[in-house]
């Protein structure tokens, strides 16, 4: 991979030259670094969206695979429309666990028997959090960025009302993320779980897993990561890192689709310590006893309730086909390439007119989005999207670029960077929109 901050080699001119023009240096910058791409081959593995000149949400919602219309169409046909209920005992009674162990095996570093498919993010989150609070007897207290997802944060202001507990709030700065000086002035004896973010939902900001989970448990508590903004991108080693437990989300880097079902970790030697809250018949010992009493599973399946969703499975199962092949590895040298390339486009056709960056520098602590800022931004997304360009508004200024590297090229990110550009200078100005078909 071409390194773009040396990449303007590649292009005649020189910004100190009287004829450098840096849109046209910038655009063919995006060209040889595309041409040197060695995850090109993919982008075409991903389904065509017809109008779409840049999409630049991939961190909200990942592109379909190009197979999946007819992977669908393999299972409605015969793995439903032939097997019928025998489904279950052929397979799909297992398929969250085994899935869930591909998943772990391909890009969270975890090793079989503690990662499954289940629930919402919003639920599992839940239960593995209230797990965890009650596995730490005596403790009251829960530990959460107060910038993180707002659902992070509503599901632990909710847990402390139900058990009585207190919230300990890690002041973050939005343009940065929790740092492992913040965590360690709230840690204290009576902290039963941390509930953190890998990446910052809004900055981008990669936390140090690690280090984090080392002060936790130094403190005596259980950590809890939400990997929805890291998982598919960033490499991970759950095992490695010690880490307690997790949970994230299948439909932005995995490509799992609208409302895919989550994952969720949990770390072997807890499975029998911690009983979640959600008591339901999947994760009964004996799944068709049918019985009088709740026994949990054994295993990781103690952590399911209810029926898996096994049509929803078949997208994120096709996109662990191309990580797998990738490599997460090269899947994240092209994530920070891209980044690194869309800050340089951003200094160009945006921040000259007056917006601002409010992402971490290049490096260890930068996930695959980067976002800046601007008061018009609200109304600028609104005229991207008008114009085929589909970055992500966040409330109240902010616009996400999020840049998922299997199915994003150099020439996109160029061509959306200067589309914000256009629209933002429009919007100053009171000029016509260079989209605008009037």
């Amino acid at each position: 991979m071409t390194d773009p901050s040396t990449a303007s080699t590649l292009v005649p001119g020189s910004p100190s030259g009287e004829d450098f023009d840096p849109t046209a240096a910038l655009a063919a910058v995006a060209t040889a670094l595309d041409a040197a791409d060695p995850l090109a081959r993919f982008t075409s593995r991903f389904a065509a969206s017809p109008g779409v000149v840049a999409y630049l949400d991939g961190n909200s919602l990942g592109r379909p695979v190009a197979d999946l219309a007819a992977r669908m169409t393999r299972f409605i046909e015969h793995d439903w429309g032939t097997r019928l209920i025998r489904g279950w005992d052929e397979g799909w009674m297992r398929r969250p666990f085994d899935l869930g162990d591909r998943l772990g095996r391909v890009a969270l570093g975890a090793a079989p028997g503690q990662t499954f498919i289940g629930d919402s993010t919003t639920v599992l989150i839940y239960k593995l959090v209230r797990a965890a609070l009650a596995g730490r007897p005596g403790r009251t207290e829960l530990v959460v960025g107060d910038d993180d997802f707002p659902t992070d944060r509503y599901i632990v202001e909710g847990i402390a009302a139900e058990a009585g507990a207190t919230v300990r709030w890690v002041p973050t700065d939005p343009a940065g993320g929790v740092t492992p000086e913040l965590v360690a002035e709230v840690l204290s004896e009576r902290t039963a779980v941390v509930l953190l973010s890998h990446v910052a939902y809004r900055s981008g900001f990669a936390a140090d897993v690690p280090e984090i989970t080392r002060l936790a448990h130094a403190a005596g508590a259980l950590v809890v990561w939400d990997l929805c903004h890291s998982a598919g991108v960033l490499p991970i080693g759950l095992d490695e890192w010690g880490v307690d437990l997790a949970v994230g989300c299948t439909y932005k880097y995995l490509n799992g689709g609208p409302g895919a079902p989550a994952f969720g970790y949990v770390r072997a030697a807890l499975q029998d310590e911690l009983r979640q809250p959600i008591q339901g018949w999947m994760g009964h010992a004996d799944v068709f006893a049918m019985g009088p009493g709740y026994e949990p599973a054994p295993d990781v399946r103690r952590f399911v309730s209810g029926t898996p969703a096994i049509l929803a499975m078949e997208a994120m199962d096709a996109t662990l086909d191309l990580v797998e092949e990738a490599g997460v590895a090269a899947i994240h040298a092209k994530s920070r390439a891209l980044t690194d390339f869309a800050e340089r486009a951003l200094g160009v056709h945006v921040l000259p007119h007056g917006a601002r960056l409010v992402s971490p520098p290049a490096g260890a602590r930068r996930g695959s989005h980067l976002t800046v800022a601007h008061p018009s931004f609200r109304e600028v997304t609104a005229r991207l999207w008008e114009r085929g360009v589909i970055p992500d508004f966040r409330a109240p200024d902010g616009i996400r670029i999020g840049l998922s590297p299997l199915s994003t090229t150099f020439a996109e990110v160029e061509a959306g960077v200067r589309a914000i550009g256009e629209e933002l200078r429009a919007a100053a100005t009171g000029a016509t929109s260079p989209g605008s078909t009037a």
